[in-house]
């Protein structure tokens, strides 16, 4: 029997440019949690919150975030 593969809207795929000049790509943000009269402002809070869990594993914080934008690879 074939595995059923993941919907591609099930996420959507952003990249995060921190104030310091780094940058991460392609952070899944569920796409249930967008769209709407606010459309992607969402984003930017789900992102800082996972940068926060992730800061809080590795004991390494993230800087603020200046800006997302929608992966253009998705």
């Amino acid at each position: 029997m074939a595995r059923k593969r993941p919907s591609d809207s099930e996420f959507v795929l952003f990249d995060v440019f921190y104030q310091d000049g780094s940058r991460t790509s392609n952070r899944k943000v569920p796409s249930a949690d967008l769209g709407g009269l606010d459309g992607d402002t969402p984003a930017k809070s789900i992102i800082e919150a996972q940068d926060r869990k992730i800061a809080e594993m590795s004991g390494r914080p993230r800087g603020p975030i200046k800006t997302i934008a929608r992966s253009p690879n998705q």
